[in-house]
C-alpha cells in the first residue's frame, strides 16, 4: 500500500497545492505554512512524486512545482 494512503490524503494536496503557488519555498517555509515539523516535510515529499507530483528542487533547496501526472 502506497505511504500517502495511510495517511490523510488531503494533507499531501494541500503540501502540493502550497509549493504550486509558492514556486522557490524551502520546506522549513513549507513546513510554517502547514504547522508542521520540517522533517515531516521532507519524509513527504517522496510520497508526493508516488502520487503523481513531479518537484523539481534547485541547488539551494528550494522546491518548484514541475507537474502532475496520472499514477
Amino acid at each position: 500500500m502506497p505511504i500517502w494512503r495511510k495517511r490523510n490524503k488531503a494533507e499531501y494536496e494541500q503540501m502540493a497545492a502550497l509549493i504550486r503557488e509558492n514556486p522557490g519555498i524551502t520546506p522549513a517555509a513549507l513546513a510554517r505554512l502547514m504547522g508542521t515539523a520540517r522533517s515531516t516535510v521532507q519524509r513527504r515529499l517522496p510520497a508526493l512524486e508516488e502520487m503523481g507530483y513531479l518537484l523539481y528542487e534547485d541547488r539551494r533547496g528550494r522546491l518548484f512545482f514541475w507537474r502532475k501526472v496520472k499514477r
